[in-house]
């Protein structure tokens, strides 16, 4: 479970997302796409209820008054606050509106591929008791490598490094399951603070997490020299105490990532050397695919196939594979464990 948390919603064609998980003449069976929501909620301290929550309450992180405290209530992908988490998940489905014999959903939920299975029941307790009728668990990889269309069902090794906000999770898969994996806990929120480290200690300016994603995405880099981009960075001034503006480039946010970058390429060269030969010789004409929205940080593709020697390339929708792979699992149920 990362921290966008993807609920099924209306209907539309599965034909774009085709996959081999599933057999040929079921592939043009529809599926519901999702729509996105933060894992934030606001909490009034005093009251301990909550005031806002999804995209609402991350849009106030760092704004809010002493007494109402931002809650992730989500972890490196496992629970960290079960009761919180039962008041997202609850809102989250209300908001679906179902009615009648659909007012019990069935949730598939995605979880990093290490967790272990007291996480998991953990998370499968939350949702059965915010009204679910089933719960899948699956493992993120394997739901964001059915997602970008890669055809794990066949005896041919698929490799996928699923970067999101609080793991990143990479896995080689063949005959519709995980071969080799490992799971990192280093993603977007890890990068996120390595930029504001980075400010703090170049420029002894103090900058929020929302400026440093925002940093992340507008010219965050793997790559030296990738982009001559430059972006406005506005926070406080650790010498005088006042606002302040300063600019910084793309090469300093290299700079700034670099050793989460090279923690991700270590990690991947390791669950390569575990990978049995055969399918290491299909993956090198297959190729590694990105996704999540790590997947997108600029260089990021080309710096895995500089250390790797292998063809790396960047899912299409890079960011909504997972989204859209539980849409064909949930179509498809009995293809599940």
């Amino acid at each position: 479970m990362s921290d966008i948390l993807e609920i099924i919603k209306t209907r539309r064609s599965v034909r774009k997302y085709k996959s081999d998980m599933v057999p040929a003449d079921i592939i043009d069976k529809i599926v519901e796409p999702y729509f996105g929501e933060n894992m934030y909620i606001l909490i009034d301290e005093e009251t301990k209820k909550p005031l806002a929550v999804g995209q609402e309450a991350k849009d106030m992180l760092g704004k809010t008054p002493g007494r109402v405290q931002a809650i992730r209530p989500l972890k490196d992908g496992v629970i960290a606050d079960f009761r919180i988490t039962e008041i997202l998940l609850t809102h989250f489905i209300n908001k679906l509106n179902l009615k009648g014999i659909f007012a019990r959903p069935t949730i598939l939920i995605c979880c990093p591929s290490n967790i272990t299975s007291i996480e998991k029941s953990a998370i499968r307790d939350v949702a059965e008791r915010c009204g679910a009728k089933k719960v899948f668990i699956e493992e993120e990889p394997k739901v964001a490598a059915i997602g970008a269309g890669l055809e794990i069902n066949k005896p041919t090794g698929n490799m996928v490094i699923d970067i999101g906000g609080g793991t990143t999770d990479i896995a080689v898969l063949s005959l519709g399951d995980i071969v080799t994996s490992s799971s990192l806990k280093i993603a977007g929120d890890v990068m996120d603070a390595d930029i504001i480290k980075f400010v703090k200690d170049k420029y002894k300016l103090l900058i929020g997490d929302r400026t440093a994603e925002q940093i992340k995405l507008e010219i965050g880099s793997a790559v030296k020299g990738s982009s001559d981009k430059t972006f406005e960075v506005r926070g406080r001034d650790l010498v005088t105490g006042l606002p302040h503006t300063i600019t910084i480039t793309s090469n300093e946010t290299e700079l700034a990532l670099r050793e989460t970058c090279a923690t991700i390429v270590k990690e991947t060269k390791h669950v390569l050397e575990q990978t049995p030969p055969e399918l290491a010789a299909d993956i090198v004409s297959r190729g590694i695919f990105l996704t999540g929205g790590g997947a997108l940080l600029t260089g990021l593709d080309r710096l895995l196939e500089s250390e790797l020697n292998v063809p790396v390339f960047v899912a299409d929708d890079a960011l909504n594979c997972v989204a859209n792979g539980c849409g064909v699992m949930l179509e498809n149920l009995h293809y599940m464990k």
